[in-house]
């Protein structure tokens, strides 16, 4: 009896063993280029980066296109982060008022909640809410320019994209993320007292002045202008993937899609690092 009858009447499937190595090739090629996509993505973003930082440096430079920017930005962000900040209080005041009442430390509760607010929630929810607003924008906006050639037309008319398009758009979320976060723990610490002061009597007064008693500079900056580092990362990832997009109108989503996810998942990790780089320096 031949080995390829003897196979099959033990039984014995010998095909399967014969694709293991063509799954196991396939499995090492698509991780290999999936490797291979992640670095030649991070190259052209450090490319489009210094595009954009050469341009932006350079004169002439788009004041108008500037200040236009930083009102869709900032002022139009405004209720969003409001809004978020508000909630923000409202839940962290609930939350810490019932802990502490476990544990006999009522009396720590305005301090609790600015620096949860100011320290952590407030500067990574404004963050997040900007990335939603404007990751998304900036992308579906500048993808939109991109498939109808009208970056092309901008280039062809002696003019920079990466100035006018890029540079200003970026330069806005940096200066505009710290103020929003301003808002956004102003917003927070308003609510917060004001639900806390609906179960217990504590004037504003003094829950500003127990809050922050002992607290310096050193403690809230930090985390207020770190919101910078978001804002650079929103502009860049959003300008980057709407300039680069490809595809008609699904290029258009896709890079809006991309915009929003990549934006927010960059900045929580540049919050893990940001954060642990404060403790080291300031602390």
């Amino acid at each position: 009896m031949s080995d390829r009858g003897f196979s099959a009447v033990a039984g014995i499937n010998t095909p399967f063993p014969e694709r293991r190595p063509g799954l196991i090739s396939s499995l090492a090629s698509s991780a290999l280029g999936v490797c291979t996509g992640f670095l030649e993505w991070f190259g052209n973003l450090g490319v489009f980066s210094w595009q954009v930082l050469k341009a932006g440096v350079t004169p002439p430079y788009e004041w108008r296109e500037l200040i236009r920017q930083l009102d869709e930005i900032g002022s139009k962000s405004l209720p969003l982060v409001v809004l978020a900040g508000a909630a923000i209080g409202v839940i962290i005041s609930l939350e810490a008022r019932y802990s502490l009442s476990r544990f006999g430390a009522k009396s720590m509760f305005p301090a609790t909640l600015v620096y949860s607010v100011i320290q952590v929630m407030g500067p990574i929810i404004t963050g997040l809410v900007v990335s939603g607003r404007v990751g998304a924008g900036i992308g579906a906006e500048l993808a939109s320019m991109k498939v109808t050639e009208q970056i092309d037309a901008i280039e062809a008319s002696a003019i920079n994209p990466y100035r006018l398009l890029a540079a200003t758009r970026i330069l806005a979320c940096i200066l505009m993320l710290p103020l929003l976060a301003v808002a956004t723990d102003a917003c927070a610490l308003l609510t917060g007292w004001f639900a806390q002061a609906l179960v217990a009597p504590l004037s504003f007064r003094q829950f500003i002045s127990t809050g922050f008693d002992g607290a310096t500079f050193s403690a809230f900056l930090p985390p207020t202008f770190k919101t910078a580092v978001y804002g650079l990362i929103i502009g860049l990832i959003g300008c980057f993937q709407g300039m680069s997009t490809r595809g008609g109108a699904e290029g258009v989503g896709r890079a809006a899609t991309n915009s929003v996810v990549l934006g927010s998942l960059f900045l929580i990790l540049a919050d893990v690092v940001l954060v642990k780089f404060i403790l080291v320096v300031f602390t």
